[in-house]
């Protein structure tokens, strides 16, 4: 059941398409469709036969990076309830195919976030797989503002996990039904923007690690253990910003 204002989508804009083909399959196993003349030579990663990621070729000039899609059955709605919310609009509605509309928009902590309305295409449909999303948050330098701008503009479900002057993490949805999170970040971003993330799910964390840097990645933080598993934040031979979290699949 899909959950109102979950992630549904991820997407890679960079000035470097052969590398990054080269480099997620190599770590991810993901394969690259055709690209789309209609759309800029829009491509979509494929796990298996599966879109798990679109791919976008930027000009030179235009920042790459890592975007996070939020659903909304909306879009209007989301845009009026965003600005109202303390966030602006970036890229306004667009339609794609019968596809669906998307647009983007900054958080009031600057943070920028897509809004998906589906039609044909809902994103991707698997989720917390080895080479697939598992986990999704913002890192803000404005919680409680980043807080209601989800909960207003796409409808989040919001409880709050951690509430200590240490931690503080509120997600969309409860425990184990939770889809994505939003983490009190002022205090390590050390002037870094506030930002949207992402984790692939991996076999083996340290295992992936190797693989990134051999390939041309570099790491950012080194891999540690978590209550959730094992994760580390990379960078690919473009010099954006990924991560991946690993579990053990035998305990789980």
């Amino acid at each position: 059941m899909t959950t109102t204002g979950e992630p549904c989508w991820v997407q890679l804009s960079t000035d470097d398409v052969d590398t990054a083909i080269s480099f997620y399959g190599e770590l991810f196993g993901w394969s690259a469709g055709e690209a789309s003349e209609e759309f800029g030579g829009y491509r979509m990663f494929l796990r298996g036969q599966e879109p798990i990621a679109g791919l976008v070729p930027t000009a030179d000039g235009v920042a790459s990076t890592w975007s996070v899609f939020l659903q909304t059955p909306d879009l209007a709605r989301t845009l009026e309830r965003g600005t109202a919310s303390g966030g602006r609009v970036v890229i306004e509605p667009m339609q794609i195919a019968d596809l669906g509309s998307m647009a983007e928009l900054v958080d009031p902590a600057g943070a920028a976030v897509g809004a998906w309305q589906a039609d044909g295409f809902p994103g991707f449909v698997t989720r917390a797989e080895d080479g697939a999303p598992a986990w999704f948050e913002t890192l803000t330098t404005s919680y409680d503002d980043a807080v209601a701008f989800y909960r207003d503009a796409f409808g989040w479900d919001t409880h709050v996990m951690s509430d200590t002057p240490e931690f503080r993490y509120t997600t969309l949805g409860l425990n184990e039904n939770a889809r994505a999170g939003v983490m009190d970040a002022s205090g390590f971003l050390s002037g870094e923007p506030a930002r949207w993330q992402f984790y692939v799910q991996v076999a083996d964390t340290d295992e992936t690690v190797a693989r990134a840097v051999a390939t041309g990645g570099e790491v950012v933080v080194a891999a540690e253990d978590t209550p959730y598993g094992r994760i580390a934040t990379m960078e690919d031979p473009s010099g954006i910003r990924f991560c991946v979290l690993g579990h053990d699949l035998e305990a789980s």
